[in-house]
């Protein structure tokens, strides 16, 4: 191999070191440079609001939610320091209002889309929703001339009739007194099938049976409910009623019940079960609610000894109820209502029910506190069976099964002056007090421990929504809807307030809490939100959604969620949305095309905490 003579790397040595030496030259000289620049422009600018902020954040104490520091709206928009060339502004997409004919419209239950299902059991008149690609993507108009609702308590007595303009009612049911039109109001003189004369009076009856003033009675489940004028009625005894009717001939009845402020959702006893968990009602009421309750065996008083608690009761007014004295004014055969009585008794029977009383025009079943006895009296009918299945509670699109729900699955009972499922304080005890399903270590992962905490954190957290949303403690909000309610803290939080609170669980949360709520003495139901909620549009004043849009990011399309929220949002209704803070800025960039009144901000947890809220509060746009 060849050898490089000495003269030639005696040559280029000091060129590279001449080459080195210009380098450090050049770069020293333009570090001087920028350093004159930067200081000469920094005698003069003032400190960020964001290093102002990060150097003397404000005191924020964890001990007291008085305390609690209200941040600002968050800015997320870059803020440049140099002259950048200017572009142009990009214009929002705004989504569209949807045709006129669809201000009143619902997913799940669209007249439209019934004829395609078969009439055999009402099954026609459940929920069928459109597949995602069958979605609107349009915000539905309001009516012409809709106004602001009543506030509570004046809503329990009078609505717009604009806001649902819908007469049928104020003429079908005009003789018993369920709503009349006075001008533009329509009035609800709280009459109805049973009680044409006024709800009192059939309240004062059925109050003499069932103990409505002890605290034992909070729950209830009104089938057939009409306009709600019972569930107004039992608010006077601190009782929270469930009503809930399909979407038939008498138009719209449910959604008069939620803009009186009264609780109510559409469903119906036809093939799935009701979507809540077993044991959840304290009392079942049915006003000639219409149900064929003798039918398939049997099959809806099953459903309805499912959600009824152990000692719970079930009322029924109307055929064939007190047949004797009334079967002229019903036009109906007296030999027909008379076996029909009897095939209800026999059913009652068989689910091992007590008859205690039937006074015109009620009859009153009280179910057993458990099946110890039940369980021997089956042995020798050799009539009904106990369902094998386990999980009684699952209820999202499960089919009836003719069959009774055992009390409890576990532990079971031994004797028979015990109380399956474990007793329940009186209200309102019962709503701060670890119910029965976590004491007894069923519930998974949640202790009597973390359940206490589980409603200090969220007592916190509502007094700090109470400081950065002014509307919440005023009154102005009565119908409110937790999308994510977990145990119940947010509601249990609201109590104090004049609102009730429909509590949604994911069907497939782990794990299922809608029973713990409902042993609370809260109401709820199970749903899946890739699909739409069973109510009419404009029938909530405020929506809150705890992590709702981490859940479903993978599951559906959120941006269907935002428009199902904006479908039953009333038109100054109010959002709070709480997430990660990437989360919180994509739902944000759809809002804004949604023309919602937004702003983001820190929780009660500071700014260094990656959880944010989006609250919404429309009310501030419309004035």
């Amino acid at each position: 191999m060849a050898q490089v003579p000495p003269t030639s790397m005696a040559v280029k040595t000091p060129d590279r070191i001449l080459k080195l030496f210009f380098t450090i030259i050049l770069v020293s000289l333009f570090y001087f440079l920028g350093s004159y620049s930067s200081s000469s422009s920094s005698n003069s600018a003032k400190p960020t609001a964001l290093h102002d902020r990060l150097q003397n954040p404000p005191s924020l104490s964890c001990n007291s939610t008085t305390n609690v520091s209200i941040w600002p709206p968050l800015d997320y928009e870059p803020h440049h320091s140099l002259s950048l060339s200017p572009e142009p502004p990009q214009k929002l997409l705004f989504f569209e209002v949807c045709p006129n004919n669809f201000t009143n419209y619902m997913p799940c239950h669209d007249p439209s889309r019934e004829i395609n299902f078969t009439r055999n059991r009402f099954f026609y008149r459940e929920r069928h929703c459109p597949g995602a690609h069958q979605r609107l993507k349009c915000l539905l108009p309001k009516p012409a001339g809709y106004k602001t609702p009543f506030s509570w308590p004046k809503s329990r007595d009078y609505a717009w009739f604009n806001n649902v303009p819908f007469k049928k009612l104020t003429v079908y049911k005009k003789s018993q007194n369920w709503v009349r039109l006075q001008g533009n109001r329509l009035v609800f003189p709280g009459g109805g099938t049973s009680f044409p004369m006024g709800v009192k009076g059939y309240v004062d009856v059925i109050k003499r049976i069932v103990p409505f003033q002890s605290g034992t009675i909070r729950t209830v489940l009104d089938v057939g409910c009409g306009v709600a004028s019972f569930g107004a009625s039992l608010l006077d005894y601190g009782i929270l009623t469930m009503s809930i009717a399909p979407r038939d001939i008498h138009e719209a009845q449910v959604q008069f019940a939620l803009e009186r402020g009264l609780p109510a959702m559409l469903g119906i006893l036809s093939t799935y079960r009701l979507p809540y968990p077993s044991r959840s009602f304290d009392m079942v009421h049915c006003s000639r609610c219409l149900v064929p309750w003798t039918h398939y065996d049997g099959l809806y008083l099953m459903e309805i000894d499912r959600v009824l608690r152990p000692g719970g009761y079930w009322v029924l007014s109307g055929p064939p109820i007190s047949w004797r004295t009334s079967y002229k004014g019903w036009k109906r055969e007296a030999k027909d209502l008379e076996k029909e009585q009897i095939s209800l008794e026999d059913v009652a029977k068989r689910l091992c029910w007590k008859k205690i009383a039937e006074r015109n025009p009620i009859a009153v079943w009280r179910k057993p506190t458990n099946h110890v006895h039940c369980i021997r009296k089956l042995k020798v009918l050799k009539s009904s069976r106990f369902c094998a299945s386990s999980d009684s509670d699952a209820a999202w699109y499960k089919k009836m099964d003719p069959c009774i729900t055992p009390l409890p699955p576990l532990p079971e009972v031994q004797d028979i002056h015990n109380i399956s499922g474990g007793s329940l304080e009186k209200w309102p005890k019962r709503l701060k007090k670890a119910p029965p399903r976590i004491t007894s270590g069923t519930m998974e992962g949640i202790t009597v421990k973390s359940f206490n905490e589980h409603n200090r954190l969220w007592k916190e957290r509502v007094s700090y929504y109470s400081k950065i949303l002014k509307s919440l403690p005023s009154g102005k909000h009565r119908n409110i809807m937790d999308m994510n309610a977990g145990l119940g803290g947010f509601a249990a939080a609201l109590t104090k307030h004049p609102v009730w609170v429909m509590n949604v669980v994911p069907f497939n949360a782990k794990p299922n809490t809608l029973a713990v709520l409902y042993e609370r003495g809260l109401i709820g139901t199970y749903m899946d939100w890739c699909e739409a909620f069973s109510t009419y549009p404009r029938t909530y004043d405020l929506i809150h959604a705890h992590g709702v849009f981490s859940m479903y990011m993978d599951k559906c399309d959120i941006v269907d969620i935002l428009v199902e929220i904006d479908r039953i949002l009333r038109p100054e209704g109010a959002v709070i949305v709480r997430d990660h803070v990437d989360i919180i800025l994509k739902v944000k960039g759809i809002t804004d095309r949604m023309k919602w009144n937004s702003k983001i901000l820190h929780t009660e947890k500071g700014p260094f905490h990656p959880e944010k809220i989006l609250m919404v509060d429309n009310s501030v746009a419309a004035s």
